[in-house]
């Protein structure tokens, strides 16, 4: 474990705080619903992420010993395993909310959706740092959208397009980032347009229904109505209900009413609107401040890295995370649709946690490397 004196220590203050608070509010916002509605022990859904953090912990010692090389050479395993696993959910996989995304494994429900993007981040650095000579050639840059392409299908079928959509979005940002010609960019940006054109339109000509379903969950004109709040609406309406009764300074630790089976998902996708009814407009800023400062961090190390590998995941990870924020407090407001993209560091999840865990100590073995050879370590 020689190389965990490297590892950028405010980053991992951060991230223990965020994980730390994370598994407050899962207590907090769990122990209603797990008592009422799953005939559990009230501490079920802690213990659970307890043991999903420690594992990640595990990963996390692992994953910082090997060099950043290791992960590009390992990618393309990873890519085509993901691609497989995939494929096997849509025969497969086990059905939960009308979903089939998921992997029972007896002791662990796996989502192969979860771990493409965090594939697809190393992926995407290995594939841009090895064909750097070739990046004006339309081919070579189409290649890695089109993987990314396939992979947001295969997802879209199960169906999720939550997840899809942020695949698609992850993989054109980092494409973005790259160094390539406008001229290039723009055709292939055209062409990313047609295809995802071509891709709904093809779901909702052989999905009609699922389609239409997926739609109804829009709910940007008036959730609490009479005709929205018993069916697609309600949610989003109890979210409000909870950000109202936060108001400045919260109902306090523990005090959330909303908690009481109004909110489904009070512990996954609705987390904030909790945090909100319990520590008002004040924790929720404080939340966004510190999310700010972990987005500020990894950027500073992705600028720092001493190759486009490592920087593509630093900023690759940074917008991973960004993503899974922007969709899930946009759709518990009801401006996008409700997806189930849950809440970084905050929300349950076993194979979210570990995910995000893994893109995390990938960003420290960026750092890792940029300190040893900054003293001069090999």
């Amino acid at each position: 474990m020689k190389n965990l004196k490297y590892i950028d220590k405010f980053l991992f203050f951060i991230s223990v705080l965020f994980f730390i608070i994370g598994l407050i509010m899962i207590f907090s916002s769990s122990n209603i619903a797990a008592f009422m509605r799953y005939d559990a022990n009230p501490y079920y859904f802690l213990i659970k992420q307890s043991i999903n953090l420690l594992v990640g912990f595990a990963f996390f010692l692992i994953i910082i010993q090997f060099n950043t090389k290791t992960y590009s050479a390992l990618s393309w395993i990873g890519l085509l395993a993901t691609i497989g696993a995939l494929l096997f959910v849509y025969f497969y996989g086990t059905l939960t909310n009308k979903a089939r995304s998921w992997i029972y494994l007896g002791f662990f429900m796996f989502q192969p959706s979860e771990l493409a993007k965090v594939v697809l981040i190393v992926w995407f650095s290995a594939f841009y740092e090895l064909k750097r000579k070739n990046l004006n050639k339309l081919f070579t840059n189409l290649f890695p959208l089109g993987v990314a392409a396939l992979i947001a299908a295969f997802i879209i079928l199960q169906p999720d397009f939550g997840t899809a959509g942020i695949v698609i979005i992850l993989s054109f940002l980092i494409y973005l980032l790259i160094p390539i010609k406008n001229s290039i960019k723009f055709k292939v940006a055209l062409i990313s347009a047609l295809v995802i054109i071509m891709m709904l339109m093809g779901y909702y000509i052989f999905n009609t229904s699922s389609f239409a379903r997926q739609i109804s969950r829009l709910n940007f004109a008036y959730p609490c109505s009479q005709e929205k709040f018993y069916t697609t609406g309600n949610q989003v309406c109890n979210s409000y209900i909870a950000f109202n009764n936060g108001s400045l300074t919260g109902k306090g630790l523990g005090n959330s009413t909303q908690k009481y089976l109004y909110l489904a998902e009070s512990h996954t996708d609705f987390i904030f609107a909790i945090i909100v009814e319990e520590f008002g407009f004040i924790g929720a800023i404080l939340i966004i401040l510190l999310y700010i400062i972990l987005f500020y961090k990894i950027i500073s190390i992705g600028n720092k890295s001493t190759s486009s590998r490592g920087a593509i995941i630093c900023y690759g990870v940074a917008i991973y995370i960004f993503l899974h924020i922007s969709i899930n407090l946009l759709g518990i407001m009801g401006w996008l649709p409700l997806t189930g993209i849950p809440l970084p560091f905050l929300s349950y999840g076993g194979t979210f946690t570990l995910c995000l865990i893994i893109a995390l100590s990938m960003v420290q073995r960026v750092a890792i490397e940029s300190k040893m050879k900054k003293i001069g370590i090999s």
